[in-house]
This record gives structure tokens, sequence and C-alpha cells, in this order.
């Protein structure tokens, strides 16, 4: 079994008001020295069996047409590296 991350974030040219909302909160909290804010979603995908490139060109797909907007967002596919076992 494996694990496949895809990061999902605004493209840099669209506006992101949940990430400034967040930029604003932070020096009211005392937390100072943050220049900018964007947020973003995750996905933690399992995926049965040996990840294969076939696979691994699906898990793109899901990213490209169901896991992103890809008009106004970017995504990053990326494999977690299995722990070892006993660990």
């Amino acid at each position: 079994m494996a694990r496949v991350v895809v990061d999902v974030m605004p493209k840099p040219e669209i506006l992101d008001p949940q990430g400034k909302a967040v930029l604003g909160a932070l020096p009211r909290l005392g937390f100072e020295g943050v220049t900018d804010v964007r947020q973003g979603k995750r996905f933690e995908l399992e995926i049965d069996g040996e990840l294969t490139p076939a696979r691994l060109a699906e898990v793109e797909q899901m990213a490209e047409t169901l896991l992103s907007n890809p008009v106004i967002e970017d995504y990053a596919v990326r494999v977690l590296a299995e722990p070892e076992v006993g660990a």
C-alpha cells in the first residue's frame, strides 16, 4: 500500500481571501514577521497494491479532474515514503 499526497493551492494570480484573513489575524494574536499567507487543500490517498507509473498517472488525473479546479488552482502530487517496519 502506498500513500500519495495531492497539495492544491490557488494560482499566484488568484486572490486568496482566506489567506488574507489569516494574515490579518496573526499580528492580533501576537505573531509577527509573516508577510503573506496562502491557504490551500491537502488530500492523502492510500493506494491499494503497488504504486506503478500507471497508477500514479491515474492519481494525476484525479487531481486534475476532481481534487482541483485547474482554472484557478495548481496542484502537486507526491509519494510519501513508507515507514520502516518496526519503526
